[in-house]
């Protein structure tokens, strides 16, 4: 009796290896395997997340970077709208964002900051890469690796994309910390690191870029840092840019979180239409997807996620419209925008694919010579590892 259960817990065992991936296999299921199964949906972890972590040199020399990391977060996020993880339904995206080999930086600190840990709130995001001012300094390429690696979570589910960015143009070698200790870390971490030198591509071979990112199984490239991100301008974008207006006017903000975010909200489409047209199109296709979550100051999204209950409000923390109303009145008004939104971001994403088809036509090149090129390609070849598609 005791050999069958022992040969009943192997087989349990070897089931669940089987079955824990992005993509489980099919099998035949009897009574044991569905009580397995039930054990196996219990434990395993849920949360299918793609990691990416942004370590940006803030040096002197980097302004051409920066510009295009703000250009482009909207493309990086655009790309993961449409993703699915095998069978498991589509992941969710968190960015972190760290600067380093800037002199305001604390030397104690190697010249590093963690501007933003992982986080999937896109406006935060946003406010943070805008934030970023350039200023010489050592750009420390192990260190930064290494502290990244230590200061954010990056959790243990092997289901999961970790992925590093790490974008600068002094020789990877520098600092006292070791970058191939580093890599040896985040090897053990199952994080990737890819590296993109923002110079001449055999430069960047010579001062161990590529070095760096093939320790961890990381795609290389060198980039034009200076060279202005082109985007091509469709029939579709106004239209787009005015149903952004439209879809702001959905969010229902409560409590101080509230008034606070919705103001990031319109700085970052201002500051979004600065920089091109064309951005602002992006981000409102970024808002327009499920990546644009913000529960945590807007009721509809809330109210969706069941994270609120509108009995517990107070009166003050509501907008001037739901002031004094019935719980009742307050849950018919965010139904109402609830069905507006869910209108406008149909519009927008509709139109979004006649915009791809556009710009696919007439793009003259495909450049992967800026920072979106770089990220987005070494992104496709790591997300079908782990058998990610689009």
């Amino acid at each position: 009796m005791k050999f069958a259960q022992q040969l009943f817990g192997i087989g349990l065992s070897l089931f669940a290896i089987t079955l824990y991936g992005c993509e489980p296999k099919k099998n035949s299921l009897n009574k044991q395997t569905i009580i397995a199964q039930a054990v196996l949906d219990k434990e395993k972890p849920s949360n299918n997340t793609v990691k990416i972590a942004l370590l940006l040199d803030t040096s002197n020399s980097m302004d051409g970077l920066i510009n295009q990391a703000k250009a482009q977060l909207w493309d990086i996020v655009n790309k993961f709208t449409h993703a699915k993880c095998g069978n498991q339904g589509a992941p969710n995206l968190q960015i972190a964002l760290y600067q380093y080999g800037n002199d305001n930086l604390s030397s104690r600190e190697g010249y590093i900051q963690q501007v933003l840990g992982f986080s999937d709130d896109l406006d935060e995001i946003s406010e943070k890469l805008f934030s970023l001012t350039t200023n010489g300094g050592e750009e420390y390429c192990g260190k930064v690796i290494q502290t990244a690696l230590g200061q954010l979570d990056w959790g243990k589910n092997p289901d999961n994309l970790k992925m590093m960015f790490i974008a600068g143009n002094e020789p990877f070698t520098q600092g006292k910390l070791n970058y191939e200790d580093a890599a040896i870390n985040a090897k053990e971490k199952d994080v990737i690191v890819n590296t993109i030198f923002c110079g001449d591509y055999q430069q960047g071979i010579h001062t161990q870029w590529k070095h760096g990112a093939t320790l961890t199984g990381g795609e290389y490239t060198a980039i034009d840092h200076n060279r202005r991100v082109v985007h091509i301008d469709t029939p579709y974008d106004d239209v787009i840019i005015k149903l952004n207006s439209k879809l702001n006017k959905t969010y229902i903000s409560y409590g101080a979180l509230g008034k606070k975010k919705i103001q990031i909200q319109l700085d970052q489409d201002d500051n979004a239409m600065e920089m091109e047209e064309a951005v602002a199109v992006k981000r409102a296709v970024s808002k327009s997807s499920r990546l644009y979550k913000n529960s945590k100051w807007d009721l509809v999204d809330a109210y969706a996620e069941g994270t609120v209950a509108l009995g517990n409000i107070n009166s003050d923390e509501l907008p001037s419209e739901l002031k004094n109303k019935t719980s009742k009145e307050i849950e018919s008004y965010i139904l109402k925008k609830k069905e507006e939104r869910k209108k406008i971001q149909k519009e927008i994403q509709e139109l979004n694919a006649k915009r791809e088809i556009y710009i696919a036509k007439n793009r003259k090149e495909n450049s992967k010579d800026n920072l979106e090129g770089a990220m987005l390609e070494a992104i496709e070849k790591q997300a079908a590892q782990k058998n990610y598609k689009w």
